[in-house]
């Protein structure tokens, strides 16, 4: 007897059905970047003094007490005794996992490591201490990946991600009957963006130490600011007791703030889309005095008497479309005023000294000016050094500490009109 129609219909319809769940798991095959994790416990037990290191790949630049502290791209810092600048000699590496940023006051290093703040003692640079630590005050950031190719699941249970590798993964997956959107390695809700290297500050105060114009970090007698960028803020914290910092405010700024500056009672905040300053004559509790908006751009500021410099460049994350410095009369406090801009080449970080200007103009090298005139600044240009890839720079006591891809370079610039190349240490890429 043949079976009736319904019946047909009916049995076709559940074959299809049978058929479609045995095909929904499909097998692909990929190279993703696979992290590779350091447990909790490892992590914060990995801080330690070591022998001297090669300068790998350098990043912020601090100088506390005749010692130069050059980061070593989240692994860590460089101590550098500098008493001679013509012959600074490796002292030791401080181990650090996700080191990026650091201040010192009285012989105390702060620094970020990863998603924790701790505070080491480094009154024996070849035997430091950790005497702090603050946990998880940083967001969970991700260190850098081979954007050619998809970043695989992290799972943040198993630690503290600090580094990659490449591998080829075979995973049966689910296949839908809606709509699969395509796989983005956009992990950006994860990875922080640091910014490298404070010109630096002192506060007349020989307890503590001066960095350059890329930094986050900044002190002011017992208060350090730091800016975390992913969540728009700066962070404060009372650091009168260092072995028990203490976060006593957060101030929701704007959009990609980058740097700090702290001149006199102000703090000088630069984001991507311009300068914002802050009253810290009360440390604790800062107060927004007034801003100054620019196009999209990364921008490290400086500031000597009335006025501020800016470095806006291009050709990266933050859009900008002009590599200019840009003069900003301050002298009205709270009402900044754009005064004059001059064409760059490609500018990172900046210096100043007693009407001296030190820019990092990338592969432009260093360039120095007289800026008396501040209406005619390019025009007095008095020294350019071509062939360093300059990223960040402190003048002090007459010598220019620069950092850059290819290490570090030491000038002395008593004589303005000779100025002299000191010493380098050059980057060793193993």
């Amino acid at each position: 007897m043949k079976p009736k129609p319904l019946k047909l219909i009916f049995l076709f319809f559940l074959l299809n059905i049978l058929f479609i769940r045995c095909n929904d798991q499909i097998i692909e095959t990929y190279v993703a970047n696979v992290p590779i994790y350091l447990s909790y416990e490892d992590f914060r037990n990995a801080i330690k003094s070591e022998p001297p290191q090669d300068i790998q790949n350098p990043g912020k630049i601090y100088f506390y007490h005749n010692l130069l502290f050059i980061n070593e791209y989240l692994k860590g810092i460089h101590v550098i005794d500098n008493s001679n600048p013509s012959s600074p000699q490796k002292q030791s590496f401080i181990s650090i996992p996700g080191n990026v940023d650091l201040a010192i006051k009285n012989d105390i290093l702060f620094a970020d490591s990863y998603i924790d703040l701790i505070s080491l003692d480094i009154s024996d640079p070849e035997n430091i201490k950790v005497v702090g630590r603050k946990k998880d005050i940083f967001p969970y950031v991700l260190p850098p990946y081979d954007e050619d190719y998809r970043v695989d699941e992290v799972d943040f249970e198993k630690g503290i991600v600090v580094d990659w590798e490449l591998k080829k993964i075979t995973k049966e997956i689910e296949q839908r009957t809606y709509p699969v959107f395509p796989y983005s390695d956009k992990t950006d809700f994860m990875v922080n963006t640091y910014s490298s290297g404070n010109t630096g500050y002192s506060d007349n105060n020989s307890s503590l130490g001066v960095g350059g114009s890329m930094a986050r970090f900044a002190i002011k007698n017992n208060t350090l600011f730091i800016i975390d960028n992913y969540n728009y803020t700066l962070k404060v914290f009372n650091i009168e007791n260092y072995s028990d910092i203490i976060l006593s405010n957060t101030i929701y700024t704007t959009w990609a703030i980058e740097t700090l500056f702290p001149y006199k009672n102000y703090l000088f905040m630069g984001s991507q889309n311009g300068l914002m300053i802050y009253d810290i004559s009360k440390p604790q509790y800062p107060e927004f005095i007034s801003d100054h908006w620019h196009a999209t751009s990364c921008d490290p500021v400086v500031v000597e008497g009335n006025y501020a410099y800016i470095t806006l460049r291009s050709g990266n994350s933050c859009g900008a479309i002009e590599n200019r410095l840009d003069v900003i009369d301050i002298s009205n406090i709270i009402n900044p005023i754009h005064l004059e801009s001059y064409a760059m080449d490609e500018p990172y970080g900046l210096g100043i000294d007693d009407s001296i200007l030190f820019v990092c103009d990338g592969s432009s090298g260093l360039k120095i000016f007289d800026i008396t005139d501040k209406l005619r600044i390019t025009d007095n240009l008095i020294a350019q050094f071509r062939d360093i890839q300059a990223y960040d720079a402190i003048p002090f006591n007459d010598v220019l500490m620069l950092i850059g891809d290819d290490g570090l370079y030491q000038y002395d610039y008593s004589n303005i009109k000779d100025i002299e190349l000191l010493s380098t240490i050059a980057v060793n890429v193993k």
